[in-house]
């Protein structure tokens, strides 16, 4: 049987999880994600679910496609509702929204805490989703970024629950660093990490250097300057920060 292929972001996505574990991955999409897992043996068998009707049909075509039906179940979940707490030891969430993630993860709370670990992948408001996470009592365990198509991902890797020892413990300003950029990812400052800086120090330079040149108010300026100042400085001090507490 031919090997699925996924793009490098979904392939870390799957590198995340812990080889062994029964997997649930809620918003399958065409289900390519869990074929992958189990033609690679990382997962011994996946639960794939999706809100929509035409991914999940499409889902389980690709799977009796690829003989692996009975391994992979399709499921018709609007996120967590149709999973019974235990079916399966990690959860994946990925390619939708932060905002849409934290709901899906804090609508069933019991049953996301079930989990051993929670694979993460949210497209937008991360530096909220991270705080989100340790705010319901979550732990960050590891992170990669990734580049694709001129555009940069995250992945995050999370215990649902942990003792109160295992939780993060820092001060105001690190935190919120962290929070942005993430434990993790800042202690292992991989070459596409520091590519993403990079990136990002150009887009605020160049920001500035066109709020100097446009004509607006003294007030209007000078309140975004600020701004994105401060979001320069962040971006500098991420690059420079040492050992990160994780």
């Amino acid at each position: 049987m031919r090997q699925v292929a996924l793009s490098e972001r979904l392939r870390t996505v799957a590198g995340m999880v812990t080889r062994g574990n029964r997997v649930c991955d809620v918003g399958c999409d065409h289900g390519f994600v869990p074929i992958y897992l189990v033609q690679q043996g990382i997962s011994p068998g996946v639960l794939a679910m999706d809100l929509r009707e035409g991914p999940l049909r499409a889902a389980r075509e690709h799977v009796l496609a690829y003989g692996l039906e009975e391994r992979i179940e399709t499921r018709l979940s609007d996120g967590l509702h149709n999973y019974k707490a235990g079916e399966a030891d990690t959860l994946i969430c990925a390619g939708m929204g932060g905002g849409l993630m934290m709901r899906i993860l804090e609508a069933e709370r019991e049953k996301t805490d079930s989990f051993r670990e929670l694979v993460l992948q949210p497209q937008s408001e991360i530096e909220r989703f991270r705080r989100f996470l340790w705010e319901r009592g979550g732990v960050i365990l590891d992170e990669e970024m990734v580049e694709e198509d001129g555009k940069f991902y995250q992945v995050i890797r999370a215990a649902g629950k942990e003792p109160q020892s295992a939780k993060l413990d820092c001060g105001g300003e690190l935190c919120k660093l962290m929070d942005r950029y993430g434990p993790v990812l800042l202690r292992k400052k991989t070459p596409v990490f520091l590519s993403f800086l990079e990136h990002e120090k150009a887009v605020y330079e160049e920001i500035l250097a066109n709020l100097r040149a446009q004509g607006l108010t003294e007030q209007k300026r000078s309140a975004r300057y600020a701004e994105v100042e401060l979001l320069l400085r962040d971006n500098r001090l991420a690059e420079s920060i040492g050992t990160v507490v994780s």
